[in-house]
């Protein structure tokens, strides 16, 4: 199994970059909720184990890593983008704008940026896009930790509100239980109406 490391923010500080960012963003996929970004810069002597993508690691060990990447970083920020402005702009481009705004509002200027997936211009500062990033990139990995337990965090608080619909369970993705919950209680202003699945059940709803 991959697991990420130390390469590239080494090569990065051995060239004179101080401050290497990573970014990567949670819920994408979803069907309802947020979309959530995450920029975190780690310092070089980072103290942690279990460090790694966010999907392979369990709840218990994202939320201990969540609260030690906030203490030990150099800096980190995340931008939330709701649901509307996703069905507004696509999630293609929301998803860039969130990984933008949080790597613009660290309160500590990266000087180089990794950025999981997706190639992205910053504004007078360099940037790498790298595949899987989050299962490579130690600071990515640190990131993809930092956006999956916000947005977690904002998921459970909408089970509070909406019980009926497992949101602490799903986290807003397309399961069959979510499916279900959908058709037994009727579509929220939580959902994402301009992806295709959610569009399909408001049109069998309505019919």
């Amino acid at each position: 199994m991959t697991k990420p490391t130390w390469r590239e923010e080494n090569n990065l500080w051995e060239s004179g970059y101080k401050f290497v960012a990573g970014a990567d963003e949670a819920g994408r996929g979803a069907w309802a909720g947020p979309l959530v970004a995450a920029a975190v810069i780690l310092p070089k002597n980072f103290k942690a184990t279990g460090l790694n993508d966010s999907k392979k690691l369990s709840p218990i060990q994202r939320e201990r890593l969540f609260g030690i990447i906030k203490s030990q970083s150099v800096a980190w920020q995340v931008s939330i983008i709701s649901v509307q402005e996703i069905d507004r702009r696509g999630v293609g481009r929301a998803n860039m704008k969130a990984l933008r705004q949080c790597v613009e509002h660290l309160k500590k200027k990266p000087n180089f940026v990794l950025v999981d997936g997706f190639k992205i211009d910053f504004d007078s500062t360099l940037s790498k896009r790298i595949i899987h990033g989050d299962a490579r990139v130690m600071t990515i990995a640190a990131a993809s930790i930092i956006a999956k337990v916000t947005r977690d965090h904002i998921m459970v608080g909408l089970h509070n509100k909406f019980p009926q619909y497992h949101f602490d369970r799903h986290k807003g993705y397309g399961t069959e239980l979510h499916h279900q919950a959908i058709k037994r209680h009727g579509v929220l202003a939580l959902h994402r109406r301009s992806y295709l699945p959610i569009k399909k059940l408001v049109k069998n709803i309505h019919t």
